[in-house]
């Protein structure tokens, strides 16, 4: 079992996801995509430009407005992977477990209902 790090943080995976699809998204639209406020996602990318998963390249998006364009490095993408790998090895866990659960309860209510229904039927 792959047990999770602090850097795999959900949030992470998806703006590493969103950004490799889209590096020419603008912070604020990062933060439309991803649901969460504008300063959430300046911290979260500011995170993954201090791990050297992400780099910001400055572009010209119109006249005299300077942009960037956040690429992945080798090192992000391949961490893109380890993330996703452990988050879908919890999301199985989780659902094997829950599935474990439902027949348990299942099995509850068939051995209770029995009974109960034994007894309106008696009544």
């Amino acid at each position: 079992m792959l047990s999770p790090t602090p850097s795999d943080n959900p949030a992470h995976l998806e703006l590493l996801r969103i950004l490799e699809q889209h590096p020419e998204y603008s912070q604020r639209q990062l933060a439309k995509a991803l649901g969460v406020s504008l300063g959430k996602t300046h911290y979260l990318l500011k995170a993954l430009l201090g791990k050297g998963l992400v780099k910001a390249q400055n572009f010209q998006r119109s006249e005299n407005k300077l942009g960037y364009v956040y690429r992945l490095t080798p090192h992000g993408v391949a961490h893109r992977l380890q993330l996703t790998q452990n988050f879908l090895t919890r999301k199985e866990q989780e659902y094997l477990a829950l599935n474990r659960e439902i027949a348990a309860l299942r099995e509850e209510l068939a051995a209770k209902s029995t009974p109960a229904s034994s007894f309106r039927d008696s009544a």
